[in-house]
């Protein structure tokens, strides 16, 4: 795969091939309405392969189906003028720094974010942010009820007993305790003592791919085996609880965090949300025809130099995000040469193989991480796409925001239950280091869904 060449420095990560500067584009920061916007100029170059690394595409779809997805954000809404009201209640919102990320607040496009606390709960009136340790035991339990209500969802409609499941894979960035809470999730619904766990940490908003990556490749090593597996995955984030701890930090040292024009924006950006899917190998029966999507294939690449971009560090008081300006202009140069690579692979029955027609990006619907109007502005302009080719992750940015590793996956679930689209679908979301994800899935039109269907 071509990759992007950001730095001489490699940061330790080995060298990856790289391309020559080709054409340029723009992307916008934080929109088209906002005044104090800043403009980014990358140039990209893609260097088609025609013989990708992943293998010579195969003449048969993968065996491996989606038979269920869940989703689940907790019922509390917070507006762009609650959290200014926060803001203003705590720090001097006539400071620079803070102007700027109240004039951002009302521009981000978001209409309301979910958060596992009202704006009238205490939790957000205390005179000190909340201590580390203090957050654990809040995600310990409001995290886990999260989770397991979307987990429920997933098995429900995949008609699957708690005894079904073979293994799990869970997400999260906003919990490090161990045992980790996919053991807490997995007592909650009664999964068997011996079922394989995995827990993923410090992939972020990268994180519900990651987990499809490892939930594919645990159904493969299954079949190796002769053995059916039916792989529960897991992702949730309390993001909401760090927002204090992160104006607190940018109060006292804006040369920490190198957001836009120097001030942190994830308090405005980010929300809380759980997500889940069910993901079956060949040999479990009747998985095929009971499909939501099939996987069809899947990459991930590490972009070199780029791992001060975006991070998520612990400090004594919460979890302490960094979001550069760098992020969206580096996500989606990295994203061309990735999709150049799935193309090969998509399964001999689609429409696009028997034409002989080239497959462009505007073939498919996109899953597309909705990490802010930034990227996914700047992704539409790219590939050219239109507008329902992105609803799903333009319609979960707009009505609850950025939930990291779970995002993802609730643009997936929700695409199914948008009316008939493109029969196949690229799903795609950037996490630390900076890492990129991309999945491509096939529509299984018999399992079209809406939410009575839940």
């Amino acid at each position: 795969m071509a990759a992007t060449k950001i730095s001489t420095t490699t940061d330790g990560i080995a060298p990856q091939p790289t391309f020559e500067p080709f054409g340029s584009y723009r992307v916008r920061l934080v929109g088209s309405n906002m005044d104090l916007k800043t403009d980014f100029i990358a140039t990209a170059h893609e260097v088609l392969s025609t013989s990708p690394d992943s293998g010579t595409p195969s003449k048969d779809t993968p065996g491996l189906y989606i038979t269920g997805l869940g989703s689940q954000y907790p019922p509390f809404l917070f507006q762009p003028e609650n959290m200014e009201d926060l803001i203003k209640k705590w720090f001097d919102s006539e400071t620079p720094k803070f102007k700027k990320l109240l004039t951002i607040n009302k521009n981000t496009q978001i209409k309301h974010r979910s958060f596992i606390k009202a704006y009238e709960d205490p939790f957000w009136n205390r005179l000190a942010a909340w201590s580390i340790s203090d957050l654990d035991r809040f995600y310990r339990k409001a995290g886990v009820d999260l989770a397991v209500q979307a987990c429920k969802k997933a098995m429900r409609e995949s008609g699957y007993a708690p005894s079904d499941i073979t293994h799990i894979v869970a997400v999260t960035c906003t919990n490090v305790g161990c045992p980790g809470f996919d053991l807490l999730v997995a007592q909650r619904l009664g999964l068997r003592p011996e079922t394989e766990r995995t827990l993923l940490h410090g992939v972020g908003c990268a994180g519900g791919l990651s987990a499809m990556r490892t939930a594919a490749s645990m159904a493969q090593s299954a079949s190796m085996r002769g053995r059916a597996a039916r792989v529960l995955a897991i992702t949730c984030e309390i993001c909401s609880i760090f927002f204090r701890h992160n104006l607190q930090v940018m109060a006292e040292d804006t040369e920490a965090l190198e957001g836009p024009d120097g001030i942190n924006i994830v308090p405005i950006i980010f929300s809380d949300g759980a997500a889940s899917f069910v993901l079956n190998n060949e040999l479990v029966p009747g998985a095929k025809e009971a499909a939501v999507y099939s996987l069809i294939n899947w990459e991930t690449a590490t972009i070199p130099g780029t791992t001060k971009e975006l991070d998520f560090v612990a400090d004594p008081l919460g979890f302490r995000a960094t979001l550069t300006k760098a992020v969206p202009f580096v996500a989606l140069r990295a994203m061309i040469p990735m999709f150049e690579k799935l193309k090969p692979f998509l399964p001999p029955d689609s429409k696009f193989a028997t034409t002989g027609k080239p497959v462009e990006a505007k073939d498919f619907d996109w899953a597309l991480h909705p990490g802010g109007i930034a990227i996914l502005e700047g992704v539409q302009d790219k590939l050219e796409l239109h507008d329902e080719q992105l609803r799903a992750s333009f319609d979960v940015y707009r009505n609850h925001g950025n939930s990291s590793s779970a995002s993802v996956l609730i643009v997936l679930d929700q695409l199914r239950k948008m009316g008939e689209g493109r029969e196949s679908v690229m799903a795609c979301s950037f996490g630390p280091g900076m890492t990129i994800e991309m999945a491509m899935l096939k529509r299984c039109a018999q399992r079209c869904v809406s939410d009575e269907d839940e």
